[in-house]
């Protein structure tokens, strides 16, 4: 029973974020109102239809489940009535220019012995390196994810303190690559765990090897696929919100966030103000900043930091099946070095991207009609600063469709009856991430972590921020301990 306390919240944006954080305050007591520019929830985790295909048009991976069960939980109701999920074993299926395709499994015994089967590492080799992860892993975790850097009172919290004390064991001062090289002979190894840097739009050869803690949530705590797919997480909260008594005003884009004498007034809509004790932006901390709050003075070394990269996705409509492909697909590109130097630097596709293809009709047959397959066909890219678009995405669908031919053996091109296209600039359009930067900041720097938007304003009483681009991150699940934390931080 919800005890209420006569105070109230505007939320910006229903991101999965904005949905979590709106659960939180009206379980707190406050009146929540959710205001959404869209016609629908879920920000860059909602889904579009065509011809027959149903596509996620956004995250594909989905890890740490507990993190949506929890909210049900918080709620006084059993997830298992509202949401459900499967565990999936392989995770990925991988593919090299040489022919080479494996599997990668869920648990560090089988992944290691499947990959040793494969490739020219020893099983020891890589069960040592994921016991290295998983010991980093939770010496960070109460650092990073799970309280806010920006109180100084957290860090004498004892496991934050041990976190800190251990701060050059975490990798914080080499590289991703400089270390997985370290603990790897074998190209392909050291390539499968570069990968990871892009869950956060970074690059492998600039990027801490902190971040190899990632794949530990993969491979040994597990992957998941939703009932129904990834949208499935949206519709769920927003059930479980407007149930709670959230309300929704969708097509009611925030004009301004009104502050009098540096504290919270309200919201302004094109349908006017309306007042609120407390105010959580789901929206890109960057955008917040220029586009509902230009005359308040900004976090100018936070949001001048390098930008994540971004994507350019083609949602395919392919008329056959493929049973050499699972849900998630990775075909590695020749040359990762040369890849994120071509994203990072010359701020272009490479020729030879790596493609990852997602096939939700795996698991869920009505997303495609009977013999058929919905491809979520994504490449990393830059974002966008200006770059012709037009022709760089054209030049990679080329690119891309030839590199699908040249592994699967296949002509594509044939079996492609509908396409839908996204890039860097519709990411900004439709989801008001600055630049169509996907993820927020990059973290091509060992302090990072440390660099994000804080999840509350130092300046403006009453004003709060959750989701990718604050801490503690981008991913679902990290975008889930945002709004925990940021909720946690109201008084």
């Amino acid at each position: 029973m919800i005890k209420e306390n006569n105070k109230s919240c505007g939320i910006i944006g229903s991101g999965v974020s904005g949905l979590a954080a709106a659960i939180r305050m009206r379980n707190k007591g406050y009146r929540v109102t959710v205001f959404e520019a869209n016609s629908f929830a879920g920000g860059k985790l909602s889904s579009e239809s065509n011809k027959g295909y149903r596509f996620d048009m956004g995250p594909s991976v989905f890890t740490m489940p507990a993190y949506v069960d929890e909210l049900f939980v918080l709620s006084g109701k059993d997830p298992r009535d509202h949401f459900n999920y499967v565990k999936l074993d392989p995770v990925y299926r991988y593919f090299f220019g040489d022919g080479t395709m494996l599997d990668a499994w869920h648990g560090k015994a089988r992944f290691a012995r499947e990959m040793a089967k494969i490739l020219d590492e020893q099983e020891s080799t890589i069960l040592k390196y994921l016991d290295n992860t998983e010991y980093v892993y939770n010496l960070t975790a109460d650092v990073f994810l799970h309280n806010s850097l920006h109180k100084f009172r957290n860090f004498f919290r004892k496991p934050v303190l041990k976190g800190l004390l251990n701060f050059p064991k975490i990798g914080a001062f080499e590289t991703m690559n400089e270390a997985n090289e370290k603990a790897f002979s074998d190209k392909k190894m050291v390539q499968i765990f570069n990968r990871y840097s892009t869950y956060n739009g970074s690059s492998p050869y600039l990027a801490p090897a902190t971040l190899n803690v990632i794949p530990h949530l993969e491979i040994m705590e597990g992957a998941y696929y939703p009932e129904g797919g990834m949208v499935a997480i949206t519709e769920a909260l927003v059930k479980l919100a407007k149930e709670t008594g959230v309300e929704f005003k969708f097509s009611s884009a925030v004009r301004e966030i009104v502050i009098e004498n540096k504290k919270i007034k309200g919201l302004r809509t094109d349908a006017g103000v309306e007042h609120f004790d407390v105010v959580i932006s789901n929206m890109d901390v960057y955008n917040s900043y220029l586009k509902l709050m230009p005359d308040v003075k900004k976090p100018e070394k936070t949001l001048k930091q390098d930008k994540s990269s971004s994507a350019v996705i083609f949602y395919w409509g392919i008329k056959k099946e493929f049973k050499e492909l699972g849900l998630h697909n990775i075909l590695f590109s020749e040359n990762y070095f040369e890849e994120f130097d071509t994203i990072f630097s010359k701020r272009s596709i490479y020729h030879d991207p790596t493609i990852y293809i997602n096939i939700t009709s795996k698991h869920t047959p009505a997303d495609a009609p009977p013999g058929a397959e919905n491809w979520f066909t994504m490449i990393n890219v830059p974002n966008n600063s200006g770059q012709d678009w037009d022709a760089l995405v054209a030049e990679a669908r080329v690119n891309m469709i030839k590199k699908i031919n040249r592994i699967l053996k296949t002509d594509i091109e044939k079996y492609i009856e509908c396409e839908m296209t996204l890039d860097p600039r519709l990411v900004e359009s439709r989801t008001s991430s600055a630049f169509g930067a996907i993820y927020g900041n990059a973290s091509n720097n060992k302090f990072a972590a440390f660099l994000r938007h804080a999840n509350f304003s130092k300046e403006i009483e009453g004003l709060y921020f959750c989701g990718g681009s604050v801490h503690p991150g981008p991913s679902i699940p990290l975008c889930l301990l945002s709004a925990k934390i940021t909720v946690g931080l109201v008084k």
